[in-house]
């Protein structure tokens, strides 16, 4: 084949690329999806998806696996792992969906792949296995720069033939590192500055591929206080963390990061999110929950924080509410959901509420979270529909407002035009 011939399909694909931009959903529904074709049929608009990279890397150069070049090197990553989020992200994207990558790092059984891909300074006594990224290697840079090269050029084709990601969740709660993103133990400013080299790295790599995808940064809902089981070189504070990150980002050359913010009620047990004590209407509120997200809004409109005269976007992309016992457990959790969609419809910044999770989950503490039962005995096999289910189904469709119309006197409003007021 002509040399020129390559080189003008290869710009026609940049140019067509370059000429997308971030879709705009219909609405803010969204799940962290298990089921695809039940998602599908819920009518979500937006799903997450989890992404593991230690589960990606051939560090044996399998010539069955996929190639990519970066730097003048190939690497190689796992045809069945992608095939797998292929049969995840197509169908979902192919009707409409705006797709969410959750980019995670697990501990594998494999040495060669930990050194490689996980923190060096990752601690194997970390609680959920869950590592920040090794962007501190020469080795651990490239690959993780071609890693997300690569992602990026799969899920941006603009035949979309493997299917559409639009935003890159860059880890897992980072507020709470010890156990959501490990780098051992290390204080605030410490992991902020690993973690700016680390999204900046991302940006670089999937912009290169095209200019539309977000890039978001993952945050809990410890705002002016830190997760309280762990000590100052463990966790902290949301607030100063994106202060800090900002400031440094600003000083080294401003992007256009984003956030994935999880508001979660204080009390991961208790659904009715309306009665939490420290989540207040001030700046200096202890927690963002659903209760005071107006808060993130205010701080996000702040002149520090804007890009290019623009507040960042937000997703929430994670949270939910978890089924108490007893005879109104139910109610009470599809309650909470449907006063908090009402909230999040009418907050100008916040792009997606993605719902955790879809099917209950026997290693999740004893939270049950999901718009599914598990099936007795099994992790989350989906057994039978909850009460919140058919309010997420009609939450963004004309009968929305008889599916909630029992949650009024449960949250205690006269009516869902009250449910964006501060309380």
């Amino acid at each position: 084949m002509p040399i020129f011939f390559i080189l003008a399909v290869s710009l026609a694909s940049l140019l067509s690329a370059a000429a997308e931009s971030f879709p705009v959903a219909a609405s803010k529904k969204g799940l962290q999806v298990q089921m695809v074709d039940d998602a599908l049929a819920l009518g979500v608009k937006h799903a997450a998806i989890n992404i593991n990279l230690t589960g990606l890397a051939d560090l044996k150069g399998d010539t069955n696996n996929l190639v990519w070049k970066s730097e003048g090197r190939e690497f190689r990553f796992q045809r069945g792992y992608l095939a797998g989020l292929d049969r995840q992200i197509k169908p979902l994207s192919d009707r409409g969906v705006v797709v969410y990558l959750i980019v995670l790092t697990y501990a594998s059984g494999n040495p060669e792949v930990n050194r490689l891909v996980l923190h060096p300074k990752y601690d194997a006594k970390a609680p959920n296995g869950l590592g920040a990224f090794n962007t501190v290697t020469e080795e651990g840079r490239q690959w993780f720069t071609a890693c997300l090269e690569f992602l990026a050029a799969r899920w941006s084709r603009p035949d979309r033939q493997f299917g559409r990601v639009a935003g890159y969740i860059i880890g897992n709660e980072v507020n709470s590192h010890w156990w959501w993103s490990n780098m051992g133990r290390v204080g605030m400013e410490e992991f902020a500055d690993d973690y700016l080299r680390t999204v900046r790295l991302m940006h670089g790599a999937i912009r290169r591929q095209a200019p539309w995808p977000r890039v978001y940064l993952s945050l809990e809902h410890h705002w002016n206080i830190r997760y309280a089981a762990g000590d100052d070189r463990q966790a902290f504070a949301g607030r100063p963390f994106l202060e800090y990150f900002a400031r440094q980002a600003r000083r080294q050359g401003d992007f256009d990061w984003h956030l994935a913010f999880h508001p979660y009620p204080e009390n991961l047990f208790e659904p009715r999110f309306w009665r939490d004590k420290t989540a207040t209407p001030n700046a200096d509120t202890p927690r963002i929950t659903f209760k005071n997200l107006e808060v993130l809004e205010a701080f996000l409109r702040q002149p520090a924080l804007l890009y290019q005269g623009q507040p960042r976007r937000v997703i929430l992309s994670e949270q939910g509410f978890h089924t108490p016992d007893g005879p109104d457990g139910e109610i009470r959790q599809a309650a909470a959901y449907c006063y908090a969609y009402k909230k999040v419809e009418r907050l100008e910044l916040i792009d997606a509420f993605i719902l955790h999770r879809h099917v209950d989950h026997a290693k999740e503490g004893g939270l049950r979270l999901g718009l599914w039962r598990n099936q007795p005995g099994s992790i989350s096999t989906p057994a039978a529909k909850k009460r919140i289910y058919d309010c997420f189904r009609l939450a963004d469709t004309p009968q929305w407002r008889e599916a909630f119309q029992f949650a009024l006197p449960v949250v205690g409003l006269a009516n869902w035009e009250e449910a964006g007021t501060a309380r």
